[in-house]
């Protein structure tokens, strides 16, 4: 049976918990919404969306960085026991890995634990160490399309992928604003809403 095809678009206002990634697939860049929600609980990390095992450690390094930085987030110190946290991304059928979508897992867990909206208008993709660190992805030219097509404003990327902007197309690059950044918590900055 064919795939259908169902064209990519952006939530129709800011929400919370639920951020804008971009993957890259066979068959070029996609965006790749990522749903964070906590409810009461114990503690627990639930991840779901058939994420392959690359995509759970971003999940649980992003946790552990909020874990570790509570207070200058804004954050109860004690959401890590008295709350699960369930992370998923849509389109279960599909298989998706690796670890460009950390910043995203982030921002949404981040989002969800403040009540704070993240800006409906931005994509991201990088990956995120235990220490904040965003290091660089691939495919950066059939992400910024996908982020292109699906209308958003702004694009957050790893510093060290700026080089890679100048083989976009000039459409691309002229639409989208791409803001570079080397640390989680610039992402936290651009992403969400005060």
């Amino acid at each position: 049976m064919a795939k259908k095809y169902i064209k990519d678009t952006l939530a129709s206002s800011p929400a919370g918990g639920l951020v804008n990634g971009l993957a890259w697939t066979q068959t070029g860049g996609e965006l790749l919404q990522c749903e964070a929600v906590v409810l009461p609980g114990g503690g627990k990390v639930q991840i779901t969306g058939k994420l392959g095992d690359v995509m759970k450690e971003s999940a649980r390094a992003a946790v552990s960085y909020i874990r570790k930085h509570c207070d200058e987030l804004g954050v109860d110190i004690e959401f890590y026991s008295n709350l699960d946290i369930h992370i998923h991304v849509p389109e279960g059928a599909i298989p998706k890995d690796g670890p460009s979508a950390g910043i995203t897992i982030a921002t949404a867990i981040l989002s969800e634990l403040t009540g704070r909206s993240v800006k409906r208008d931005v994509c991201m993709t990088g990956e995120i160490t235990l220490t904040g660190r965003v290091l660089p992805i691939g495919g950066l030219k059939e992400k910024a399309m996908a982020a292109y097509k699906c209308g958003a404003k702004t694009v957050i990327i790893p510093a060290e992928n700026m080089p890679d902007i100048a083989q976009l197309d000039s459409e691309v690059k002229d639409a989208l604003e791409f803001i570079s950044v080397k640390h989680i918590s610039e992402v936290f900055e651009n992403a969400l809403n005060r």
